[in-house]
């Protein structure tokens, strides 16, 4: 297992030398934020970004994301372009090490919260998840971490009615496609493709959602028979219904070497549409963070984990969800039951 630090480049408020500082921590996973979604990487850029985080003394093996362009979820327009596109970047990124590239295929958005800065009982701000308060956006004028910001108010709507229109079935044909096209040319450069599942894990403003739940995982590790084909496992995202046995989903899919990076996380489930981000520590939320880790553990796993979304902490402002405190406590709390898993087993 190799723990790893999402960090969002120079923009960032946490910056790498901090990062070098969380003991456990072996590399940073980043991305070229600056190119448009579709769009090939500029080579110069990924070798610039490596070789931040080389000087550091911090491996970069991991890319989240390359994001996948609304076409080619709906299969219109340059879908075929842009899946070009995306192949080249596979072969770039693989070019200057990267051995593991997680990306989504949520239409329009990616995780969605009716809040960013909610004030827990200790005095903390964490994101959170409540129903009612998102049946009372206006999604005409809405704006939520995820939303792409480029889009105006028609366009949005526009492609909201389009993803309606296709429907779960349509959006998996897409998928399908998408990823008979990407995945031979993973196994040519040896770079693992793990999907993030949706975030909630349920379907917002009428959208399809379709990696949420076992039976779903089951159908999209199923479209092609190879172990470059796989999974960003997600505690928190598949975490927040408890229609989701994590450490269950954990063990089934580490078994078969098909989960590649873990994102873990904690959250309190509220009712069955609301839920809050919480502290990594297990009592502070609906999941036990020992037996997720034993999951991972006892059925091999080897690839690369970090510690999700944290709350804000002891005064820290930042991007929601990724200051330094909180996440690098939960790296630490994580790391030491992995230590205490390895050292029991011997």
């Amino acid at each position: 297992m190799k723990m790893t630090f999402r960090w969002f480049g120079d923009t960032d408020k946490v910056p790498l030398n901090y990062i070098k500082q969380i003991p456990c921590m072996s590399g940073v996973v980043s991305a070229i934020y600056s190119v448009p979604v579709g769009d090939i990487w500029p080579e110069k850029e990924i070798v610039e970004l490596k070789n931040k985080c080389v000087k550091e003394g911090l491996e970069f093996e991991v890319v989240e994301s390359v994001p996948v362009h609304e076409d080619i979820k709906l299969g219109k327009g340059k879908y075929k372009e842009y899946i070009e596109n995306y192949k080249t970047n596979i072969r770039l990124l693989s070019k200057h090490g990267i051995k593991c590239i997680c990306y989504n295929f949520m239409p329009v958005f990616d995780w969605t919260r009716s809040e960013l800065n909610h004030p827990l009982e200790d005095g903390s701000n964490a994101l959170v998840y409540y129903q009612e308060q998102l049946n009372n956006i206006d999604i005409k004028n809405m704006s939520l971490p995820g939303w792409d910001a480029s889009y105006t108010p028609e366009e949005m709507m526009n492609l909201i009615d389009a993803y309606k229109k296709i429907g779960e079935e349509g959006l998996w044909k897409n998928l399908e496609y998408f990823i008979h096209e990407i995945i031979p040319v993973a196994i040519e450069c040896d770079v693992k493709m793990a999907i993030h599942p949706d975030d909630p894990p349920w379907n917002i403003f009428g959208l399809p959602r379709i990696i949420t739940n076992e039976k779903n995982l089951d159908r999209f590790l199923a479209l092609y028979d190879d172990i470059h084909h796989g999974l960003t496992l997600c505690s928190g995202s598949l975490g927040c219904t408890k229609s989701n046995d994590i450490p269950k989903l954990i063990a089934k899919y580490t078994k078969i070497k098909r989960i590649h990076f873990a994102h873990i996380r904690n959250v309190k489930i509220i009712n069955n549409t609301d839920f809050e981000e919480s502290a990594h520590y297990s009592k502070c939320g609906s999941l036990n963070m020992v037996d997720i880790l034993k999951a991972y553990y006892e059925n091999g796993f080897d690839g690369y984990m970090r510690p999700d979304h944290g709350r804000m902490i002891w005064g820290e402002t930042g991007k929601p969800g990724y200051g330094l405190y909180d996440r690098a406590l939960g790296a630490m709390y994580l790391a030491g039951i992995w230590e205490t898993l390895e050292k029991g087993s011997k």
